[in-house]
């Protein structure tokens, strides 16, 4: 498994890796376990969760798979080898993440309330990359303003970045967190916390956790930049995006137990111009004997602003489909053809 750096750390992360927010609800614990087990034997040392988890989003399951992560380190005394990044929400309605029931906010109180309840679940002392999973800024995120993009209106009661900054600073020389990143975050955000860092001397983002795919190759405007001269490394969500790209949802289809068939969350990708997208790439792939999924995980793992890919699976034969994609070299013709397709096609699903 190739490792590469985190930011401007001297951790050393895995290319792929092992995202975790089925368990808890697609999952079992006992096959989190099982998922957890295989990635570290094939090298993979680097794992992603968020208090949020699991998917999708309720009060009842809110924080399931950071406790079968935690069970998993107790189970089987492995915290030492591995790199645990987790995430704290930001600007949310949702009620059910804080004891007092106050609305999600990136201040001091609510960060410190998540960072302590994270680490309880996990069963550690401390957590590798915190990680801010959204803007506590009202933004289009999640496929939400696919289209025209509209300027938000700022809120009275949005959290400065220095603020958000100084309380990670705060966690830092407690040694409860190691460093800090960002998810869901817009070139102008991820600047201004680079900006902040170095003007008060506080904590500097070592990486950005979007979206990224054949689908939705956004990054590439602005923070691909950022990546080159900045190194804040992009740790590529969704690079299948959501399933689509294996090509089993093709025609219509809805594979029982998949999350299309379960959940009505997948507007993100039934945009307008997705499904000739996807189609072209599906037909590529067969050109050049590849599967659909081997393909997808392929590009992504070969871009040059690329830290990691973060793979998610629910079954164990799955997983073993997207850490073999590590090992897949696309030629520069295969290059030259997806980037044809994406001129034709663009990003149907930011």
């Amino acid at each position: 498994m190739e490792m590469r750096k985190l930011g401007r750390t001297d951790i050393e992360v895995s290319s792929i890796c092992l995202g975790t927010m089925t368990w808890g609800q697609q999952n079992t614990e006992a096959e989190g376990h099982l998922q957890m087990d295989m990635a570290l034997e094939r090298g993979i040392n680097f794992f992603d969760t968020a208090e949020l988890y699991s998917i999708p989003p309720k009060a009842e399951t809110q924080g399931s798979t950071e406790k079968i992560v935690g069970s998993w380190f107790k189970s089987r005394g492995t915290r030492d080898k591995v790199i645990l990044a987790t995430k704290v929400v930001g600007r949310t309605v949702n009620r059910w993440f804080r004891d007092d029931g106050s609305e999600g906010r990136l201040n001091r109180a609510q960060i410190e309330e998540a960072v302590n309840k994270s680490l309880k679940r996990l069963q550690t002392d401390y957590i590798d990359l915190y990680q801010i999973h959204w803007p506590d800024r009202e933004v289009s995120q999640f496929g939400s303003n696919p289209t025209i993009w509209q300027p938000p209106q700022p809120a009275a009661d949005e959290t400065p970045i220095e603020e958000t900054l100084q309380v990670m600073a705060d966690l830092v020389k407690a040694g409860k967190i190691r460093h800090v990143g960002l998810s869901n975050e817009s070139a102008w955000g991820t600047m201004r916390f680079l900006q902040a860092a170095e003007q008060h001397d506080l904590p500097r983002v070592v990486s950005i956790q979007n979206a990224y795919s054949l689908l939705n190759r956004t990054f590439e405007t602005g923070l691909a930049e950022i990546e080159a001269r900045e190194q804040v490394g992009l740790l590529a969500y969704s690079a299948l995006a959501q399933g689509l790209l294996t090509g089993k949802y093709r025609d219509g289809a809805r594979p029982e137990g998949s999350r299309w068939a379960l959940f009505d969350r997948q507007q993100r990708y039934q945009t307008p111009g997705t499904e000739a997208a996807a189609e072209a790439y599906f037909n590529l792939a067969q050109e050049l004997s590849l599967s659909p999924t081997a393909m997808a995980l392929a590009f992504a793992h070969s871009r040059p602003f690329m830290t990691s890919v973060i793979i998610g699976a629910t079954k164990p034969e799955q997983l073993t489909e997207d850490i073999d994609a590590a090992n897949v070299e696309l030629s520069e013709e295969a290059i030259s053809r997806i980037n044809t397709i994406y001129q034709i096609h663009g990003s149907p699903c930011p």
